[in-house]
């Protein structure tokens, strides 16, 4: 079953669309490989998962490897479900643009 096609500001603006757009095909990732993929500052990119966190659209976990701490983010099934509904809109939007 398709999403049901649902703008969300949220996750519309660039850095947060590329982050939904990245986890959404993995189960989670390390902040450093979202902030190089997407090429933003650390803080950037802190402000963009404090949103998505805040709407409960992302997990932030934090772990211990190779001696230091970090940051590990994975979308949650609402993040996913808004994210699918959110591609559908765009995806319909884009429709009657071009028909």
């Amino acid at each position: 079953m398709s999403a049901s096609p649902v703008f969300d500001a949220i996750i519309h603006a660039p850095g947060r669309l590329q982050i939904c757009a990245l986890l959404s095909g993995i189960d989670d990732a390390e902040f450093a490989m979202i902030r190089d993929r997407i090429e933003v500052s650390d803080s950037v990119l802190s402000k963009h998962l404090k949103q998505l966190e805040e709407a409960g659209y992302v997990n932030l976990r934090k772990a211990a490897s190779e001696g230091r701490q970090r940051t590990w983010i994975s979308l949650t099934s609402a993040g996913r479900k808004a994210f699918a509904s959110h591609v559908a809109e765009l995806t319909r939007m884009a429709g009657i643009a071009l028909a």
